[in-house]
């Protein structure tokens, strides 16, 4: 079916739609990896978010129940330049298209995926509408003035509490939006979990003794839960804590320092980050629109990682507490596991109270 999708600054891409034919509005976002298309549709840091895939052919392996990073996909819509119809992979249990009509997500293929990036490159991220209907000006305002992404850590985060795993080092997760990788990180490495709700008092978390805490990836803007902000500055220099991606942001918040969206976000599996300690760069998994600003800190935090695109902060510690956090995404799913070591520094810390290695 004929649709096409309408950014907030007039342009307009016609294409075909697939998925469930459904109006959708939502911030377009673009996606550089080359592959992991359904690890990215359900990682929960895309809610509330229309995302494009610059890799060309998209589908071509289908979609199956193993590579899920949550429940059910998160994104608010899915572009692509050519969609496969018949994927063709021994792991295949559904395609594309039919699994996003189960999960009512509308797609469109056949638009400028290329054009459209550089768009987004050299404007910045902005709102849009993926439709097969004729809007009227009108209509098309009301959805971008109606739409707002500033709940999607409640809607993302568990609703109840949840105990994973059965080792001997206790860690209480606060969800925000956490990936199913995340949490199988800690488990290989002897830890049980608590999975927590995202607004869950530190009261109820430092009650419960835990060797440390972990403060997961999720969406949005982290000046929007400034709750959570809270718990995690009453959290620190009381129990080991450590985060990856908004977990990150909120630790540099907690100590005053200074978060700030960026132009068009880091989103793809081909970031390569330098570990400032020991000189080496991996390429990393990332995905996120915000940042924290390195020169915000204050001076009982070091700097240890950065991205070598554009210099900016991928991850810090506290010089005095068990305080660590990285921006990217070193569970990978998808993308590679280079950086997949922080997981233990993390452990170290919980169990040794300091930062492991160095």
């Amino acid at each position: 079916m004929k649709g096409k999708l309408i950014l907030e600054n007039g342009m307009v891409f016609e294409g075909t739609c697939f998925g469930k034919i459904s109006d959708s509005v939502g911030e377009v976002v673009f996606n550089t990896g080359m592959t992991g298309y359904q690890e990215i549709l359900t990682d929960p840091s895309y809610y509330g978010q229309i995302v494009t895939m610059t890799y060309p052919l998209i589908g071509n392996y289908g979609a199956n129940l193993c590579d899920m990073q949550s429940d059910f996909p998160k994104v608010r819509g899915f572009i692509v330049r050519e969609l496969c119809k018949i994927p063709n992979n021994f792991r295949c249990e559904i395609d594309l298209d039919i699994y996003l009509k189960k999960n009512n997500i509308i797609g469109i293929e056949g638009i400028d995926t290329r054009y459209l990036t550089k768009t987004i490159r050299n404007m910045g991220t902005m709102k849009g509408i993926i439709t097969v209907n004729e809007l009227s000006e009108s209509e098309i305002k009301n959805y971008f003035d109606v739409f707002s992404n500033k709940n999607a850590v409640e809607a993302v985060s568990t609703k109840e509490i949840k105990i994973l795993g059965n080792g001997p080092i206790n860690v209480g997760v606060l969800d925000f939006g956490v990936k199913n990788n995340i949490l199988s990180c800690f488990l290989e490495r002897g830890c049980t979990l608590t999975v927590f709700p995202a607004f869950t008092k530190a009261e109820e978390l430092i009650r419960h003794k835990f060797d440390g805490i972990f403060l997961s990836n999720g969406p949005g803007d982290p000046e929007d839960i400034p709750e959570a902000t809270e718990t995690v500055k009453a959290l620190i220099g009381k129990v080991p804590i450590a985060g990856i991606c908004l977990g990150t942001q909120l630790i540099a918040l907690a100590m005053d320092a200074k978060t700030e969206k960026m132009k068009y976000g880091h989103r793809g599996c081909n970031h390569p980050v330098k570990d400032l300690r020991t000189g080496k760069v991996a390429i990393t998994s990332q995905n996120h629109g915000y940042v924290v600003n390195k020169d915000s800190l204050g001076d009982l935090f070091e700097v240890t990682h950065l991205n070598l695109n554009d210099g900016t902060l991928e991850g810090l510690r506290h010089k005095i507490l068990p305080v660590m956090g990285v921006q990217y995404h070193p569970e990978a799913s998808p993308g590679p596991k280079d950086s997949n070591i922080i997981f233990d520094d993390f452990v170290n810390m919980f169990k040794e109270k300091n930062y492991g290695a160095k």
